[in-house]
């Protein structure tokens, strides 16, 4: 995964960063039964087929609106998860997208969720909610302005931040929100400082003006990728001077109240953003602690979000951010939802997306270029999705953690799969272990590239139609 959150996650930060793999289980006659099972699924519906079929829960359709008794199955495996992650496999697939929007939807309505978090800037996500609490713009406006240059710059996105809009006015009683859990990447957006500084100016005027001082600095800070062209002890005064400011704002000993713990989180992401902007690209230890870090603060910002609103959140980001292992180890050695595993227990549940073949987007390198389009065949003998793609039903899901035995082996066995982020690398694939990374897996026979943003129709102010 890459480091820069809403552009560039699973997929090194740098190019020269080595890809990582999975740890693999030492193999033991289950594993070694599962493993030949595998090696002969091309011939037909082995044992191992028939163990995952047993355990697969068939998905009628990926696209929201409509029935969703096919979902029940999922709900129960959910249990009573507080957060519940949802990954995706690429970047930029219609299918994972357009799935997420269902899933949300379906959780919203049967089981009182009220919180879709993104793998998105804390600052961007603010910008959002305020238009679903009655804010000023349409859905295709609020996404040109807040995802620009993010893959989740897409109709995909621009139809669930209508739903959510539209359910604020039907349901004024249950009223959902959207949050960015991220670093403030590709820019932080400059509300944010504002905001600190009209509380702080409301509830301390006294250190107003050092504050204004220190953020004078550092704000706009519009282009994350041309900050990181900066050398390494200039972006250092950077992120000293926004710990400085993060120092003086939660200071306040006698502020106890709710804005002030919103005033104090707003500094704080401010103030890791510009420590996550110090990595040295050249190190890759240096890349490591970046990406530690910014997995670490997404975690907190979940678990904050939760504790002080008691929301049940759907979690979107990568497979590598909402599951327990990453594709690339070396580099992102703890995982988001690993801590949010340590920190909620049975609270949070992980839910990863697996898929056989076809479109997504990506990028020739992670801090430059344009999303495109990439297409990859059908899974080959030995990939995880080969065998997968042998079970009877097109779409499906199923429990990890409840499979049957010889399943259960099968699925805790690293083996190659397609895992794209911001770049792709097709030869070697990386490896993953399914049953050990996630406790759900969604797997999709095949998924075309995200639909591009259209432009508004001239003149018009008006929202686009929504999917009910």
């Amino acid at each position: 995964m890459g480091a820069l959150a809403a552009t560039t996650s699973a997929a090194p930060l740098a190019a020269a960063a080595p890809a990582g793999r999975a740890p693999s289980a030492a193999p033991d006659a289950s594993a070694a039964s599962a493993l030949s099972a595998d090696s002969g699924a091309a011939n037909g519906r082995t044992a191992l087929v028939r163990s995952l079929e047993r355990a697969a829960h068939p998905l009628g359709s990926t696209e929201p609106g409509g029935r969703t008794g096919d979902l029940r199955g999922l709900s129960a495996m959910v249990g009573d998860a507080k957060v519940v992650g949802l990954g995706e496999a690429t970047h930029g697939s219609h299918e994972f997208f357009a799935m997420k929007e269902r899933v949300f939807r379906h959780l919203v309505e049967e089981r009182g969720f009220t919180t879709f978090a993104l793998e998105m800037s804390w600052s961007a996500g603010l910008r959002i909610d305020e238009y679903l609490q009655g804010g000023p713009g349409d859905p295709r406006r609020i996404a040109e302005e807040t995802l620009a240059g993010s893959p989740w710059e897409r109709e995909e996105f621009v139809s669930l931040i209508g739903w959510m809009r539209e359910h604020n006015r039907r349901h004024p009683g249950h009223r959902v929100h959207f949050m960015g859990d991220d670093l403030g990447a590709p820019k932080l957006g400059d509300h944010v400082f504002a905001r600190v500084l009209s509380s702080v100016g409301e509830t301390r005027p006294e250190v107003l003006p050092r504050l204004t001082e220190l953020y004078a600095g550092l704000r706009p800070f519009d282009d994350v990728f041309a900050h990181l062209r900066k050398p390494v002890a200039e972006r250092e005064e950077y992120a000293a001077r926004a710990q400085e400011a993060l120092d003086l704002v939660a200071e306040d000993q006698e502020s106890d109240g709710t804005d002030y713990a919103w005033t104090v989180r707003h500094a704080l992401n401010i103030a890791q953003t510009f420590a996550f902007a110090t990595v040295d690209l050249a190190d890759p230890a240096s890349v490591t602690a970046a990406e530690l870090l910014r997995d670490q603060a997404m975690a907190d910002n979940v678990l904050w979000w939760q504790r002080h609103t008691g929301h049940k959140m759907l979690l979107s980001a990568h497979n590598g951010h909402v599951g327990y292992l990453s594709t690339h180890p070396d580099m992102y050695p703890r995982t988001q939802g690993a801590v949010l595993r340590d920190r909620l227990g049975d609270g949070y549940a992980a839910i990863g997306f697996s898929f056989a073949g076809g479109s997504f987007l990506t990028k020739d390198t992670s801090l430059d270029g344009e999303w495109k389009p990439v297409t990859v065949p059908a899974a080959r003998p030995g990939m995880n999705e080969h065998v997968l793609d042998r079970v009877g039903y097109r779409d499906f899901y199923l429990d990890l953690r409840t499979a049957p035995a010889a399943a259960r082996a099968w699925l805790d066995r690293a083996r190659p799969v397609y895992d794209a982020g911001s770049t792709f690398t097709p030869d070697p694939l990386p490896t993953l272990a399914l049953g050990r990374a996630y406790d759900i897996l969604i797997h999709l026979h095949r998924v075309r590239a995200a639909d591009e943003l259209r432009p508004p129709a001239r003149g018009s102010v008006a929202a686009p139609r929504v999917r009910v």
